[in-house]
């Protein structure tokens, strides 16, 4: 979809709800409409896949408190993929790098759901100034993901 669409429909807006939580932590950077490469391989139920890549269209925000990555396939709806605060422990099955590219995220999924195997990636791509990665506690994340954000990633009806 064209840049000029997905503005128009609001495809990769932040949510308001989300908006108002993230303005409340106090915001660091906020992108809206950002390119997101998705590639996956493995299998989660009602998905089995050799090597699939995907874009989507998402939010990247940090705050004082979190880093908050959304996608969005439709209008004024957009799914979490990344909600990590800065203050977690650092381990769990997802890795985030944040560089001046953008976010990357690589997910071992056998890690999430014992119904998974095969490995995710995305790629948040923002250009992100060197002030706003001074100011960002931490540039490498570990955490954990809910199964739900994996389904949502990989474009499968969540069922729990």
């Amino acid at each position: 979809m064209a840049v000029f669409l997905r503005r128009w429909f609001g495809v990769g807006k932040l949510p308001a709800d989300l908006r108002a939580q993230i303005k409340a932590e106090g915001i660091i950077y906020l992108a809206e409409y950002v390119a997101v490469t998705r590639r996956f391989s493995g299998s989660i139920p009602g998905l089995r896949s050799a090597g699939s890549i995907a874009s989507y269209v998402g939010s990247l925000a940090f705050t004082t408190q979190r880093v908050l990555g959304t996608l969005s396939v439709v209008p004024k709806l957009a799914g979490r993929a990344v909600d990590v605060r800065w203050d977690a422990p650092q381990s769990g099955a997802a890795r985030a790098e944040i560089s001046s590219t953008g976010l990357q995220l690589e997910l071992d999924v056998d890690d999430v759901d014992p119904r998974f195997s095969g490995h995710l990636s995305m790629h948040f791509k923002a250009d992100i100034p060197e002030e706003v990665l001074a100011r960002l506690p931490l540039r490498s994340l570990a955490f954990d993901v809910p199964a739900e954000y994996v389904f949502r990633a990989i474009g499968v009806t969540y069922s729990p």
